[in-house]
């Protein structure tokens, strides 16, 4: 799959809206989080359910642009499709990288104060708290993962 042709999403019912690839820099993180934001506020989307998105997808950018390694010579790319998929708002995140599935790793443990705290696996916790799915698949070399939230505001 080249970085310009379309993601070939794993999950057939995922209705892409929009995509947009970038190289795996931590300066296109930002970029992207500007995207996701723009693209909830022109479509309408709840806030919460943008806030929840953008905030557990600049946790997975962040670690692929930080932990991933290309699978072979090609530079390190990532593909993002926003669409919709059983009735929520759904992030599709692709990368070239050598195969790895967040959904399978524990998430950190929770420490008895700050002071005893580690870093690390907390990024985890926080996806699993925000998205309704949280799903990996491989596919074509690449790295899928996929990301819903709910498309509306749960009545309080």
């Amino acid at each position: 799959m080249d970085t310009n042709s379309p993601i070939s999403s794993p999950w057939p019912a995922f209705q892409p809206l929009e995509q947009r690839a970038m190289p795996a820099r931590s300066e296109s993180v930002a970029q992207m989080m500007a995207w996701l934001e723009q693209v909830g506020e022109e479509r309408s989307w709840p806030p919460k359910s943008v806030f929840a998105l953008t905030l557990c997808a600049d946790e997975a950018l962040t670690n692929i642009v930080s932990h991933a390694k290309p699978a072979d010579d090609a530079a390190l790319q990532i593909k993002l499709q926003l669409g919709m998929l059983d009735g929520g708002i759904a992030l599709c995140l692709a990368d070239n990288g050598r195969e790895f599935d967040p959904t399978q790793q524990a998430s950190a443990e929770l420490a008895e104060s700050l002071d005893e705290a580690e870093v690390g696996g907390h990024g985890l916790r926080l996806m699993r708290h925000y998205l309704q799915r949280f799903e990996y698949r491989r596919s074509d070399g690449w790295n899928c993962l996929l990301m819903v939230v709910a498309s509306q505001d749960k009545a309080s």
